[in-house]
């Protein structure tokens, strides 16, 4: 059987992050939900290691190779999550201008799960008034459950958003290894699937 690929990619700043934390543990849900029957080939990609090389990007049009090798990762991935911190209600520059230097094309069909952590429980419609509508955009397949870890989501108790953060990464983690059950892709070119098989997919 061949492995599938799984690539989180964190925003955070810092050292330990939050925003690596949550992209842990979405990436443990995912392979979890994905059974232990298919072999899977996880990775993080973290891109405060990268910030000058994506600034470099942005000016000469041109990836050092580690950067390269990043995109490579990202574009050749069966699933991708993807976390950010949320600054001034909106994902930070450093998540957006990773995602500025791929091409526009290159995630067409790729079955993507965001998430984002915050101070506060108020910066969770981010996911969808930022995050949702830019992969959106470059026509990623969005897993339906987005989700958002603010301060008081890493005790124990109800969650910003009506449950509990467990619940919720459970929840997505089984979305996204539905979508990339049903929507591998090979080379990063999506195959074909019909919408009504990845909407099945998220059912199961």
């Amino acid at each position: 059987m061949t492995a599938m690929k799984l690539v989180a990619v964190s925003a955070g700043l810092g050292k330990p992050s939050s925003t690596r934390l949550l992209a842990d543990r979405l990436s443990e849900a995912t392979r979890k939900q994905l059974g232990p029957d298919q072999q899977v080939e996880a990775r993080v990609i973290e891109l405060r290691d990268l910030a000058r090389d994506i600034a470099n990007n942005m000016v000469t049009g041109f990836p050092s190779p580690a950067l390269g090798e990043a995109i490579e990762a990202v574009t050749g991935a069966d699933g991708v999550i993807a976390v950010t911190p949320i600054f001034t209600a909106s994902y930070s520059g450093l998540f957006k201008s990773f995602f500025d230097v791929i091409d526009h094309t290159a995630l067409a069909g790729k079955p993507v799960l965001v998430g984002a952590t915050g101070g506060t429980a108020r910066h969770s419609l981010a996911l969808e008034h930022a995050l949702r509508p830019m992969f959106a955009y470059l026509r990623a397949v969005v897993a339906p459950t987005a989700v958002y870890a603010a301060s008081e989501d890493w005790g124990t108790g109800t969650g910003s958003q009506g449950d509990d953060l467990a619940t919720r990464v459970a929840r997505a983690g089984g979305e996204l290894a539905g979508l990339m059950r049903h929507g591998r892709t090979t080379g990063g070119v999506a195959e074909a699937v019909p919408f009504e098989e990845r909407l099945a997919a998220l059912r199961l």
